[in-house]
């Protein structure tokens, strides 16, 4: 089995260019593919490869100033999620585009084994800060959907919606995949004058790990920026595909739709897109196909996510 780990820490790192070499270096020497996102702010990644590999990485990263607590969601896949390492230098590890400090600002850390009672008070506000195919995928009942396409998106969705969204709330808890987006909103909230709010420990993917399917509030899979595209319960693999035209996740009735054709198009792009561009969607397809027979990967191919 293939190790994957999702990990975070908002830490200040001086020289994130210098730090590139280092650790492209150490992950390429351990067979590890995936990307990882370097910035002023801390560092951000899934990785995945052997495990001696992945965990070599991870203690490196472990060794930085303010690092010792990096947050780490390990699972399996039966194959490699990703075809090739990409370190990268970034402003920001998620983007936000707005100046906040998680370091100093962050609100309250929820483990996962308490969310459940937070979430289910009336008086909770729950948002679900991932974007809108995320959502679709899966979320806890009763989270507000801010229907972005992009997490930058967030703090004006925020500010235009405020006082219809916090009347008659005492706190505000929020969740995303891994935890670093929800982790980023509440030091934004924090800094727009909101003080109770709580964020949900390690993301979806602990609480999905830790809390037995009998006492789990989650509802459908988890979206994962890798070729497993969702997980369930347990992190098992998920039953969600992804369509390669838009990028964008296809359920079972989806693969099912005459709209979807593998590699070309489906249910959510099928309109957007032209014949012509359908039909340079087929010739790379038909192209990748090929590779594969071949072993090799396609050099068209990116992956989902990256």
């Amino acid at each position: 089995m293939i190790a994957v780990a999702a990990l975070y820490r908002f830490a200040k790192v001086d020289d994130p260019q210098g730090a590139r070499g280092p650790l492209l270096a150490l992950a390429r020497a351990g067979g590890v593919k995936g990307t990882i996102l370097l910035a002023g702010e801390g560092v951000n990644g899934t990785i995945a490869g052997p495990r001696a590999g992945v965990d070599a990485v991870v203690a490196y990263l472990r060794g930085w100033p303010d690092c010792a607590d990096l947050s780490v969601k390990w699972s399996e896949a039966a194959a490699m999620p990703f075809h090739r390492l990409k370190v990268k230098v970034k402003r920001e590890i998620v983007t936000m585009g707005v100046a906040v400090d998680p370091l100093a600002d962050a609100g309250t850390y929820v483990a996962p084994a308490d969310w459940n009672a937070l979430i289910a008070d009336p008086e909770t506000l729950l948002i679900d800060t991932r974007n809108a195919y995320e959502v679709a995928v899966g979320t806890f009942p009763g989270a507000v959907d801010p229907g972005t396409r992009g997490f930058a998106e967030f703090p004006h969705w925020f500010r235009a919606n405020r006082e219809a969204l916090l009347a008659g709330k005492r706190r505000v808890a929020m969740f995303c995949t891994g935890g670093i987006r929800c982790e980023k909103s509440t030091a934004f909230l924090k800094g727009e004058g909101v003080e109770a709010v709580h964020h949900l420990d390690g993301g979806i993917l602990r609480y999905l790990e830790e809390v037995p399917a009998a006492d789990s509030a989650w509802t459908g899979e988890c979206f994962v920026f890798d070729q497993r595209v969702a997980v369930g319960q347990g992190l098992s693999p998920g039953t969600h595909g992804l369509c390669f035209a838009c990028r964008m996740p296809v359920s079972a009735p989806d693969r099912a739709s005459p709209l979807y054709v593998e590699g070309v198009s489906c249910p959510a792009c099928h309109d957007a897109r032209s014949a012509e561009e359908r039909a340079g969607y087929a010739e790379r397809h038909r192209q990748q196909r090929l590779a594969q027979a071949r072993g090799t990967a396609h050099v068209g191919w990116a992956g989902p996510g990256d």
